[in-house]
């Protein structure tokens, strides 16, 4: 039996005669790979309905010098895109989720999300060295990371790492990692690329707050789907294989960094799971940790919420969002905002 179509939308004039959707990436092998992942469930869900991908280079693509805590802008793989989408040039976008902003331009919002991959960071050695744990890693052993994140927690538990910048694609990486005469001891990556690109090989160890005490990135291991907020078309069509846990979970996080408004470049570490409390009932519990750039401070909190629609979330997001700034986030970012306007 053939699905129902789409319901009416203001923002397609005929939906009866349309049948093809086009899907907005960029155009990494990871961002095609995860685009595929949407096409497979929505072809799926809508068999009477073709969709097919146009991708494009974003400013975050085209330059893999600068190290990413030196942008000023928070839009870096999403705008180009974005613009395509307000114009009406495709109809949704896949992004990494970790990497769009927090505010959306005023036109566009996130649609329902498909059910996130693994949310952890993961060590990736270089090849030929022993599998280590950073503890075990000899004093000055380099750490490749772009991520102020990653660079604040380690500096925080491993004062005795190198910790040196590394961009480009996971391939890329990989390769600068594993050269003869790369500075690197090993590097950290999401877990969710690997794993996607059937890397899992690299995987050296998973790292999370019991095992190294490093909280990964809002949104990590999800893909954020972006449409435009008059098109209820695509949200309806989205909404057929979305996942309610992941997209709950991932609107509380992005609703804390919204509200710290540090912005993705943020030092924010997070670790969300659904619980099930004595009473039976299911509650998200989120860990959360802002630390400065040298490790020297820090305030984490860990709450649990009542989350069971999107508004419940983004309101969770702000109350673990207001237990950081008691435990001092506040006056760490903001010192990370000071330095940053004057350098």
């Amino acid at each position: 039996m053939a699905s129902a179509p789409p319901p009416t939308s203001s923002g397609v004039a005929n939906p009866a005669a349309k049948k093809t959707f086009t899907i907005g990436t960029r155009k990494s092998k990871l961002a095609l790979l995860q685009t595929d992942l949407v096409l497979a469930a929505l072809q799926q869900a809508w068999p009477e309905y073709s969709f097919q991908i146009h991708s494009r280079e974003t400013a975050g693509d085209q330059n893999t010098t600068i190290a990413l805590r030196d942008f000023t802008t928070k839009n870096l793989w999403t705008q180009e895109l974005e613009d395509l989408l307000i114009a009406g040039e495709v109809d949704f976008i896949v992004h990494s989720l970790k990497d769009v902003p927090t505010l959306l331009p005023s036109s566009c919002t996130l649609g329902p999300m498909m059910k996130r991959e693994d949310s952890r960071d993961v060590l990736v050695m270089k090849k030929g060295l022993p599998n280590m744990s950073f503890e075990e890693m000899p004093a000055g052993s380099v750490v490749g990371t772009s991520s102020i994140r990653r660079t604040a927690q380690l500096a925080r538990r491993y004062p005795h790492l190198k910790i040196t910048d590394v961009r480009g694609n996971i391939g890329t990486r990989l390769s600068k990692l594993d050269a003869e005469d790369g500075p690197y001891t090993c590097i950290i990556l999401a877990a969710a690329g690997l794993l996607r690109l059937d890397l899992q090989d690299r995987i050296s160890r998973y790292l999370d707050s019991k095992n190294c005490g490093m909280l990964y990135a809002v949104g990590q291991g999800a893909l954020g789907i972006e449409i435009r907020k008059d098109d209820p078309i695509m949200h309806d069509m989205l909404a057929k294989f979305g996942h309610e846990e992941t997209t709950f979970a991932c609107l509380a996080e992005r609703s804390l960094l919204r509200t710290l408004e540090g912005g993705c470049s943020a030092p924010l570490g997070v670790e969300s799971e659904w619980v099930q409390t004595l009473g039976g009932a299911r509650k998200l519990r989120m860990r959360s940790v802002v630390v400065s750039v040298d490790g020297k401070e820090i305030a984490e909190a860990e709450v649990d919420g009542d989350v069971d629609s999107a508004q419940s979330a983004e309101d969770f997001g702000v109350t673990v969002a207001n237990a950081l700034v008691e435990k001092g986030a506040g006056k760490i970012l903001e010192e990370i905002q000071r330095t940053k306007q004057v350098s």
